[in-house]
């Protein structure tokens, strides 16, 4: 049964990337749309159960955790509009590689507020930015719409890492249910004011492009996301992080399939580099935190999910 759910969880995510490719190039929905409805329609699933089972619960949110709550709203709407915006300019295999550098921005970001990481983990951020300037070159000699696109998924990576760091900060005192719900539900009416200003609407699509917010909804939101936090409380964080960076081949695959997509072997030489540079960060993360941190910490970090 773990297998099986491990399996559910990288399909689920791997084919946000394919899924939204899909539905952009063959409907009219917008970019946006698209991070509106599936953060909307999150919300509301995550907190039917909260709303049933502890009412009280949206009354108790303090406002240290309303704050960090909001942070996390905010870098997860711009990471929504960065990668989906990215998808309609590069390719699927390298927009999902590059947002998927979370984990190495993270390491990142813990530099500048003074971590100090062990050397397996400089070295996997070492490799892992290689593969960048791997994808980064082979597009910039492809068109300007690629690497613009290259750009904006590694910005969407870096506001995803910001995301998950903020969202750890509130999930010290919030459950699960009442954080997504909060979070998701900001983020939506956040994208819904973007969508405004850009002249993207938000409804008016035909059945295919319903189909398609639906499909990227349940398969990335809910059963890929789902999956992965359901694993975390009967497998080790390193190991669900590890499973998570399939998403990286998985989408590169999915795409090559249904998208007839292809790419320099340049390219799937960056993505690879960009696969074995997170997997060391990860490893080394874990294997430097300390004892004293506990297994709540160690999940809350683990606890990964924008795609």
């Amino acid at each position: 049964m773990t297998l099986l759910i491990a399996a559910l969880g990288v399909l689920g995510v791997a084919s946000s990337g394919p899924l939204i490719a899909g539905t952009l190039g063959a409907t009219s929905v917008t970019a946006l749309a698209i991070a509106f409805w599936r953060n909307a329609i999150g919300a509301v699933v995550m907190a039917t159960p909260v709303a049933i089972r502890e009412p009280k619960a949206f009354g108790r949110i303090t406002r240290r955790e309303f704050g960090w709550s909001t942070v996390a709203a905010v870098a997860l709407a711009f990471h929504f509009a960065c990668f989906i915006t990215a998808l309609q300019l590069t390719s699927v295999a390298a927009a999902t590689a590059l947002v998927c550098l979370q984990s190495a921005w993270i390491a990142v970001f813990q530099l500048f507020r003074g971590t100090r990481h062990r050397w397996p983990v400089l070295v996997g951020l070492g490799i892992a930015f290689g593969g960048v300037v791997a994808i980064t070159g082979f597009d910039m000699g492809s068109s300007p719409e690629a690497l613009l696109g290259d750009l904006l998924a590694l910005a969407g990576g870096a506001l995803a890492g910001l995301y998950t760091l903020a969202g750890g900060k509130a999930r010290q005192t919030m459950g699960t249910g009442t954080y997504t719900t909060l979070c998701y539900g900001m983020c939506a009416a956040i994208v819904a004011v973007l969508a405004l200003f850009s002249a993207q609407p938000l409804t008016g699509f035909d059945a295919g492009g319903w189909l398609g917010i639906i499909a990227i909804t349940v398969c990335a939101q809910l059963v890929g996301h789902t999956a992965f936090n359901h694993l975390l409380a009967t497998m080790s964080p390193l190991l669900v992080s590890m499973i998570i960076l399939l998403e990286i081949p998985g989408a590169a695959i999915l795409a090559a399939i249904f998208l007839a997509e292809t790419l320099p072997a340049g390219t799937y030489a960056g993505l690879a580099l960009i696969l074995v540079g997170l997997a060391v960060v990860v490893a080394g993360q874990r294997r430097g935190r300390p004892e004293a941190d506990g297994p709540q910490a160690d999940r809350r970090e683990a606890e990964l999910g924008t795609d």
